[in-house]
């Protein structure tokens, strides 16, 4: 029986790891093409960090080399951007001319860094931090170059920091919010990271907003102007202050978009044959930007391609477990609190440990973590699960797996089967 035709846009960590899952469940279900527009099979883009501080090279980080393309028959065309999807005849056109027929199709396309709309955002030495391109730019500048400024104090800008800083440059973050990682940890935790990074020889900026690279008059950024007028040097400047869906390429398609390409419980488009996963989808509102939601949807996704049609993605409860500069952190849930939950709050400076914990109703519904994380996971458990935890309470920052542990079972509860509908 002739295969399907399956088209996959991305070749990066989500569109791959969908392809892996759809291999495991339908291994000759389709004939298979896939765009990247990088010329590198796929790798693993969170260790770009290790990559830029000297601690990893590039062949470290590589997920599926070219040989796993091949015995999974797979049709790689590296280096091709795809640039239209022509729905009609059911096919794509890539940068090159060359196009490919579909019976369905997979956009991965992922996302671009946000560049800030200011005066001299195009100058020589001004780049974002996505790809390897990008780490391959910086390390190049660090050799030629002292002064970098990173604008924004999230994760890749706070690794981009630290790889800058251990090839030798004095490096600057430039951050518009009141305290580092103001997504994923409290005031406190924040607060805390700053000390630790700038004991480590990290300047910050904060509550800073830039208005203008300037030119050193050989058309390479010089310095950075903040809106209060003042300058500080930069020879390389890194933008690390959000991400964009790339979503063009579906809308100029006609499909729906919005934060990015609107997707179904099925990741599915309003075209059934076009599904989307990833950093350029949004499921009920949310672009997710974390690794495990991609890999929850790309599990989804893979059991509708592969026909059987019974998984849904209702969406993920989002945590961050961080090793930033050899500081563990980590957050999930609201871990801010407010009007209705009570805060558990433990910190030893000595040890450089900070807990953060959110209860509402007896319920764990948040935590933040700085410098010892080993019950992270069990406090994503509780927030996922919505558990109890009133006979824990005294025990829930120390310990609580082994506390849990001494309680008697549960009693078992059975749920109705609300599986079976009954059609009017």
């Amino acid at each position: 029986m002739k295969k399907l035709r399956l088209v996959v846009i991305g070749n990066g960590m989500a569109g791959v790891r969908t392809l892996e899952e759809l291999l495991r469940l339908a291994p000759d279900l389709y004939d298979i093409t896939l765009f990247g527009a990088e010329p590198h099979p796929n790798y693993n883009r969170i260790l770009l960090s290790p990559v830029l501080a000297g601690e990893q090279d590039f062949d470290d980080i590589v997920l599926n080399d070219l040989d796993w393309y091949a015995a999974h028959g797979i049709e790689l065309r590296l280096g091709r951007t795809v640039v239209a999807i022509d729905r009609p005849r059911r096919r794509v056109i890539a940068d090159d001319g060359s196009e490919a027929a579909y019976d369905r199709l997979l956009i991965a396309t992922g996302s671009s860094p946000f560049v800030l709309p200011v005066p001299g955002n195009d100058l020589q030495g001004v780049l974002g931090y996505r790809d390897i391109a990008d780490t391959r730019a910086m390390m190049e500048a660090a050799r030629a170059h002292r002064h970098a400024v990173v604008i924004g104090g999230g994760l890749l800008g706070l690794e981009a920091a630290n790889g800058l800083t251990r090839r030798g440059m004095d490096v600057t973050v430039v951050h518009i919010g009141d305290w580092l990682l103001d997504r994923q940890l409290d005031r406190t935790a924040g607060e805390l990271l700053r000390g630790a990074l700038e004991a480590r020889g990290i300047r910050f900026r904060l509550r800073s907003q830039t208005a203008a690279l300037l030119d050193d008059g050989a058309g390479r950024v010089g310095a950075l102007r903040f809106a209060d007028g003042r300058e500080i040097p930069a020879d390389l400047v890194v933008m690390a202050a959000g991400i964009r869906p790339n979503v063009r390429l579906a809308a100029d398609a006609g499909l729906p978009c919005g934060r990015g390409i609107l997707v179904d419980d099925t990741l599915q488009t309003f075209d059934p044959r076009i599904y989307a996963v990833g950093e350029c989808a949004s499921h009920r509102g949310i672009a997710y930007g974390l690794v495990a939601p991609l890999f929850e949807q790309a599990r989804v996704c893979a059991n509708h391609l592969a026909m059987l049609g019974f998984s849904r993605y209702p969406g993920s409860v989002t945590s961050t477990k961080l090793k930033v500069t050899g500081i563990d952190l980590f957050s999930a849930g609201d871990f801010m609190g407010g009007e209705g939950s009570e805060t558990l709050t433990l910190r030893d400076p000595v040890a450089g440990i900070y807990r953060k914990l959110v209860i509402r109703d007896d319920r764990l519904v948040g935590a933040c973590l700085y410098g010892d994380t080993r019950d992270s996971a069990w406090y994503l458990r509780q927030i996922r699960e919505r558990r109890d935890l009133a006979a824990l309470r005294d025990r829930l920052m120390f310990d609580p797996a082994d506390a849990e542990a001494e309680l008697p079972a549960p009693c078992p509860v059975v749920e109705p089967d609300l599986s079976i509908r009954q059609c009017a």
